[in-house]
């Protein structure tokens, strides 16, 4: 099928698309600029231009296609009230320029904030936070009543591999770079789940081929990893001491990441892996630490 993909030249979008090409799919990539352009043509997929705060480009890239992935989102949480409203009004528009067909239609979400502390698995439904204002899922299945198989595909807080300059494990390597040490909060037993990049692109190519209205696919390999293990494995390779933040003074080290870093969320993906038939293959997120792809 001919697929429009939003944020085709990030970090996931990019490995999305080329995971659809290699499928047998044609790709219709949103680009800001002539440079993301190039790069989508290189790649073997079509360009459209266009962004995700310019409405008409979204409804002429949707009605283009047999299905759409939104992996684009506007990471400047210095505004998120903002970036919120403008993917809300992203998926709606694409929603209505679908409605009635049953096309595909994928919204990339994410676990951490699903049901923090507890175990989170595909049926749960949360409402939208007044702490996290994005309501990406919830517009997804405001769209599927319009007729449209659209679902939700939750990231794990970290998805790893080469090439991850922007997620929290950079984060939390910058500032032990900065602090001269790796830090975890308490006693560092909240969990992280985590999924590798080309690993969780597979949820989303098979979710596309088998989508369910109003499902929740998990793209987590690994249910949980406790962050002192990840910090003891962030000061191995920096050759820095490893410590413990109390919590009152973790917005102090952490500065606006301090939520993220004590946050605990594991999460399943059994129902995932066995609706879709996934199964995860590549290195787990402390491997890819320890092979140095984030503290080179």
């Amino acid at each position: 099928m001919k697929v429009f993909v939003t944020g085709a030249t990030g970090f996931i979008g990019t490995a999305i698309v080329q995971e659809l090409i290699n499928a047998g799919h044609q790709v219709l990539g949103l680009a800001r600029s002539d440079a993301s352009a190039q790069k989508l043509i290189a790649a073997g997929a079509e360009a459209h231009h266009g962004d995700l705060e310019d409405l008409e480009s979204l409804r002429s890239g949707a009605a283009a296609a047999d299905g759409v992935i939104h992996a684009g989102f506007i990471h400047d949480f210095s505004r998120l009230e903002e970036i919120c409203r403008i993917d809300k009004t992203a998926i709606e528009t694409i929603g209505d320029v679908l409605a009635g067909s049953n096309k595909p239609f994928l919204v990339a979400s994410g676990t951490a904030l699903a049901s923090p502390g507890k175990l989170v698995t595909e049926d749960v439904k949360p409402p939208v936070s007044p702490t996290w204002p994005r309501a990406s899922e919830q517009t997804a299945d405001e769209v599927a009543k319009k007729g449209v198989s659209a679902a939700a595909v939750r990231l794990s807080p970290s998805v790893h591999g080469d090439d991850d300059k922007h997620g929290f494990i950079p984060i939390l390597v910058n500032i032990a770079r900065e602090k001269g040490v790796s830090a975890y909060i308490g006693d560092g037993q909240n969990r992280w789940n985590a999924v590798h990049r080309l690993d969780a692109v597979k949820v989303f190519r098979l979710a596309l081929e088998n989508t369910e209205p109003e499902a929740r696919y998990h793209a987590a390999a690994e249910e949980g990893i406790t962050v002192k293990a990840i910090a003891e494995a962030i000061g191995k390779e920096l050759n820095l001491p490893v410590v413990s933040v109390a919590p009152e003074a973790a917005a102090e080290h952490f500065g606006w990441f301090a939520y993220m870093a004590g946050i605990d969320c594991p999460a399943s993906s059994e129902w995932t892996q066995k609706t879709l038939g996934w199964e995860p293959t590549h290195s787990t997120l402390l491997q890819d630490i320890a092979n140095g792809i984030y503290t080179k």
